[in-house]
């Protein structure tokens, strides 16, 4: 069965900064300690420029729409140093003039004290790693900031970026419902214009995989999550995604391209990518550690170590992988918009997750009920079996 696009797909970029201070116990990103790495800024900038020429003559013309900086710890960049990355950005690819730029941040003052020249580079939303605001929480976390610092961020954060997100984790080692509830009650008492909300988990091939600390079991969890929802509506915000929380017009429109199956650019130590062209859809990953990927660019001209172009059958799922994560769905014509397949394609799979109350009967969305949303991984399987 063949693709055939009638018209591509949004366009963003995605730029990985693998580096941090310290590696937290609980983190399967691709980040590693500053100190231990050989970091040369000037050198890796150097090489995600020369990553994002290497994709030129498969994007030529199209406009980048939004700009996301991950990690890592990218504030850990000079801002120097971020001045002259987003500079050349601009100079190579057509950049939307009113385009989202996204900076992660972590909440120690070596990073906050550099927020007011981000934001004069073109940063206009800054994503802060707040995770807690108790201290003996953020101490089990591996966190190397404290509370105190955490609120002195947001508060500078708030005066130098149009859009702020904030980012927090529940079911966190011995935390109690209460404990949970005051971390929550904390963060909304700065108002700010979005929030990320994670459950821990214990990911293979970190620390914590390792050496389990004891959490909250599935019933206190349980709690603390319809505790969180109570709490986030009462205050305003909406659940638009399922770890996503935002005001009215404060949606993440990088993370949104996503859900909606666009398309983007990922250069850096280990990022990922995927590209549309009429007839085919491509997934791109980068060499995975920085110093591999800094030579491999120096010496060869690009780092990709695996481009795979998606079938007729893998791409329901890939699809509806990400829509399926969007509370209020999204179109049923997106999916013949952004995969080239017929909707017929998928008509089975509809018809049984219907059945089983996960997705909303709708004749113009595709929307997940509240059980889908709290089975998703349910869900999102039934479109493994592509017709």
């Amino acid at each position: 069965m063949s693709i055939k696009l009638i018209a591509l797909p949004p366009l963003s970029l995605y730029i990985h900064f693998p580096w941090c201070e310290k590696k937290c116990p609980y983190c399967d990103f691709n980040s590693h300690q500053i100190k231990d790495s050989g970091f040369d800024e000037a050198r890796y900038l150097r090489a995600l420029v020369q990553d994002l020429q290497t994709e030129l003559p498969r994007i030529w013309g199209r406009k980048v729409q939004t700009i996301f900086i991950g990690g890592g710890t990218p504030s850990l960049i000079s801002p120097a140093g971020l001045e002259w990355l987003l500079s050349s950005i601009r100079a190579l690819v057509p950049l939307d003039p009113t385009a989202e730029i996204t900076l992660e941040a972590n909440p120690g003052s070596v990073e906050t004290n550099k927020f007011a020249a981000f934001a004069s580079s073109g940063v206009n939303r800054v994503s802060l790693g707040i995770q807690s605001f108790n201290d003996v929480q953020l101490k089990a976390l591996g966190r190397i900031h404290n509370g105190a610092q955490a609120r002195h961020a947001i508060e500078i954060a708030l005066t130098h970026f149009q859009s702020v997100n904030l980012d927090l984790m529940y079911a966190l080692p011995q935390q109690t419902l209460a404990e949970a509830s005051a971390d929550l009650r904390t963060a909304l008492s700065f108002k700010p214009p979005h929030l990320s909300i994670y459950h821990l988990t214990l990911e293979p091939n970190t620390l914590f995989a390792s050496h389990p600390p004891v959490l909250p079991n599935e019933d206190e969890s349980d709690l603390i999550f319809e505790n969180n929802l109570v709490q986030l509506a009462d205050a305003g915000y909406s659940r638009y995604e399922v770890s996503a929380y935002s005001k009215p017009q404060q949606a993440c429109k990088h993370n949104l391209n996503y859900w909606q199956f666009g398309d983007y650019i990922g250069i850096g130590a280990g990022a990922h990518g995927k590209i549309s062209l009429p007839n085919s859809i491509t997934r791109q990953v980068r060499e995975r550690h920085p110093e591999t990927y800094m030579q491999a660019i120096e010496t060869q001209g690009h780092a990709l170590i695996e481009t795979r172009e998606l079938t007729a059958n893998d791409l329901p799922f890939e699809f509806m992988l990400n829509a399926l994560r969007l509370s209020d769905g999204v179109a049923t014509t997106s999916f013949a918009e952004r995969t080239g397949l017929s909707l017929q394609t998928i008509s089975k799979q509809i018809e049984q997750a219907t059945a089983k109350g996960l997705l909303d009967n709708h004749p113009t969305t595709f929307k997940p009920t509240a059980l889908g949303l709290r089975y998703l991984n349910d869900l999102q399987e039934l479109f493994l079996k592509s017709a």
